[in-house]
């Protein structure tokens, strides 16, 4: 290497360096895709039992380089994306701003509506690495900010964020959104929160902690009156499209979750028996004998719903770091995004899916932070995150349910 390559590449290095969330996102996404990749070329995929609904024509576009991106719940973005709402019972369950930006996206690539979502993804998971240091960095200094942003990058259902999945335009928003109101400029972050609302019902959580944000002033407690004006638009375009306009309020039964009458308690109480369940069923060893009768493998079962109730655990330890160290409108904000999926528990899986939510309830990864200052807390946070995030990209990969 003469010296004009040298200098070449220390410069690079350098301004890669000095943007810790971009040198973050491309190597995590990287990795993570290759490791998708080998998984799927190197074990043998194992088909979801509703082969005809989840892997459809809508999930194979250029290649397995890029169709392993989209698995389970993907078909039913791109099927909104490429057709509308329809008539399938559950589509109103996926809230449109995702699928409309695929759908725009897509027309624009010649119909290519799984690479359309694969590059919204990504995109808005680099808009949340850089929001996240961005709202970190005051708080937690430049190595906290770095911490935070790495063990999102790492956290074991982080394959989500460059899937073809609303998790990554979710978060992007509510960054957005927090950054925005902790300036005072509540009428855009107003925006951002009416734009997540317009993704996943889970934005009344950030509804509830800017309206704490924005308290002292009558005028920024108004501004927010446009998340719900923009809202709005949901029930139109279900309208529209020939279906009731509030088709999305019960859209959730096709997933056998109900409306708990205890609220959030009802899912803890119902998390807590499967958990037990759980650990009857692994310490039995049995397959024959079922603690916990669902259909199902009995000792999967139990893996899924102890899965469920660990992250439980954890993010409720989190929900209390972020609520003493970080502040109450942080602390509210993880708090109600818990207490949202909560209080509609499965009656299959009582926790089902909620790893994946904690994906986008950021707090936890400033709390997280906060913890990993010191070097055995981080070193640990690092490996066992890695580790079950190695484990879902294969489940992932396979066609195995995830979260």
């Amino acid at each position: 290497m003469n010296a004009v390559q040298r200098f070449r590449y220390e410069r690079r290095w350098t301004r890669l360096h000095g943007r810790p969330a971009l040198a973050i996102f491309l190597w995590s996404r990287a990795a993570i895709w290759l490791g998708a990749i080998w998984a799927l070329a190197w074990f043998e995929p194992k088909p979801p039992p509703l082969e005809r609904v989840w892997d459809s024509p809508f999930l194979h576009d250029l290649g397995f380089g890029t169709d392993v991106w989209a698995r389970w719940d993907s078909a039913w973005f791109i099927r909104i994306a490429e057709h509308g709402y329809g008539s399938t019972a559950g589509a109103p369950a996926f809230y449109p701003l995702y699928p409309g930006l695929v759908a725009a996206l897509g027309r624009v690539l010649a119909g290519h509506y799984l690479l359309a979502g694969l590059l919204i993804s990504l995109a808005a998971c680099l808009a949340s690495f850089a929001l996240l240091y961005r709202l970190a960095e005051p708080r937690l200094g430049q190595d906290g900010a770095g911490r935070a942003v790495l063990y999102l990058a790492v956290f074991p259902m982080s394959l989500f964020l460059q899937a073809v999945y609303a998790e990554s335009l979710y978060l992007a928003l509510v960054l957005a959104a927090f950054l925005l109101a902790e300036r005072r400029r509540f009428l855009p972050a107003a925006a951002c929160c009416g734009l997540a609302l317009l993704t996943r019902p889970s934005a009344l959580a950030l509804l509830v902690a800017l309206a704490w944000l924005a308290r002292h002033r009558l005028r920024d407690l108004a501004a927010l009156g446009l998340a719900p004006l923009l809202f709005c638009v949901y029930p139109l375009v279900l309208h529209l499209s020939g279906r009731s306009a509030f088709a999305f309020l019960h859209a959730e039964g096709s997933w056998h979750r109900h409306a708990s009458p205890a609220g959030p308690f009802g899912g803890i109480w119902d998390g807590l028996r499967a958990g037990w369940a759980g650990i009857r069923q692994l310490a039995s060893g049995s397959a024959e004998h079922v603690y916990w009768p669902i259909s199902g493998a009995p000792l999967h079962v139990a893996s899924v719903n102890l899965e469920g109730l660990g992250f439980l655990l954890g993010f409720a330890w989190l929900t209390w770091i972020a609520w003493r160290r970080l502040g109450t409108a942080y602390g509210i904000f993880a708090a109600a995004s818990l207490a949202i999926p909560l209080s509609v528990p499965s009656s299959r899986f009582p926790l089902l899916s909620l790893p994946r939510f904690g994906l986008a309830i950021f707090p936890f990864f400033l709390a997280l932070a906060l913890v990993g200052a010191r070097p055995r807390a981080h070193a640990t946070i690092v490996a066992v995150s890695a580790t079950f995030l190695g484990i879902a990209v294969v489940q992932w990969a396979l066609w195995q349910w995830v979260s």
